[in-house]
């Protein structure tokens, strides 16, 4: 704690507010998630691809709501692993502290690897290690650097990505507006040609993935500079605003597509450029190309949020 300016030796400084703690959050989930499974989501639910997102938001909305209400009772860095401390014990609290720490190692690490790839694949005179190394040593510069400069940095990188998604929402607009959709207005809802809830439900279980790393916000408890409910809040509105975005863009993209879905499922290897396609082809080239780069660029800073919440979790 801190008191008259002093801060206890080994405690963390409440310097976050809310802002911060969402500019986390969705960092770590990354706006331009449902780009790259976009694809398999319109393959999976017979391009249903925005109602897919909206009942992955509502299921994710059980572990939102439990995490603001613990995160309320116990306000301390751990997270899960303070969590399943205090409700189950010492034992179950260890066993759950290592299992998130193993996801918040692995993800940055494969989160690294793709932005170096990525990058290679737009720049291939630099090779992909380079691109790697680089990474790393900007984010992880910005996290031993402090917090509040991190979090600083990253509410750029997150407004260049939503910035990149908000040309792409006016643009694709503009497209419908003026030559109309390629599927049916509400096929991002209803299908093409209608869907199944077997079929939904299979794409949600792989949409889910997108709102991996909200839970991340728990872990800055002790640096909050709110109440204790200010880390639920923070938690409840980023899923929100995420789930809206991802919504937006699935939409889009769906009724933009002029491949069938059941062409898309016939074809794998598509799939995971479904989302760059339509947009080179329905809405701009350049735009595609901006894309390419904004989700080479965000794995990085969203491995940043994840081993900051690392180190979090080893404090707690």
């Amino acid at each position: 704690m801190e008191e008259h300016g002093v801060k206890e030796q080994g405690a963390l400084r409440r310097t976050l507010s809310a802002r911060d703690l969402i500019v986390y959050g969705l960092l770590f989930i990354g706006p331009l998630a449902p780009v790259g499974v976009f694809g398999v989501l319109d393959a999976k639910s017979n391009g249903a691809v925005a109602l897919v997102y909206v009942v992955a938001t509502i299921a994710m909305a059980f572990t939102a709501i439990s995490y603001a209400q613990m995160s309320r009772v116990v306000p301390e860095a751990g997270s899960v692993f303070a969590y399943a401390s205090a409700g189950l014990g010492a034992g179950a609290g260890f066993l759950a502290g290592w299992l998130v720490m193993l996801d918040y190692l692995l993800i940055p690490s494969v989160a690294y690897l793709f932005s170096g790839i990525a990058l290679h694949a737009l720049f291939p005179a630099v090779p992909a290690w380079a691109f790697t190394a680089l990474a790393f040593a900007v984010t992880t510069a910005l996290n031993v650097s402090g917090v509040r400069l991190a979090a600083r940095v990253g509410l750029v990188v997150l407004l260049a990505e939503v910035t990149v998604l908000a040309v792409f929402v006016v643009m694709a607009v503009a497209v419908l507006v003026g030559e109309g959709p390629a599927r049916p207005w509400l096929s991002p809802f209803t299908g093409v040609g209608g869907t199944t809830v077997a079929a939904v439900i299979g794409a949600v279980s792989v949409a889910v993935l997108s709102f991996l790393g909200f839970d991340a916000i728990a872990s800055f408890a002790e640096e909050t500079s709110g109440d204790s409910r200010q880390v639920g809040r923070a938690v409840l509105l980023c899923l929100g605003v995420a789930g809206a975005l991802f919504a937006v863009q699935t939409y889009l993209a769906g009724v933009l597509d002029p491949v069938p879905p059941a062409e898309l499922a016939a074809h794998p290897a598509a799939q995971g450029t479904a989302f760059y396609d339509v947009t080179g082809v329905a809405v701009s080239p350049w735009l595609a190309t901006l894309m390419k780069i904004a989700k080479a660029v965000g794995p990085a800073f969203a491995a940043m949020a994840a081993v900051a919440a690392a180190g979090r979790l080893l404090y707690g």
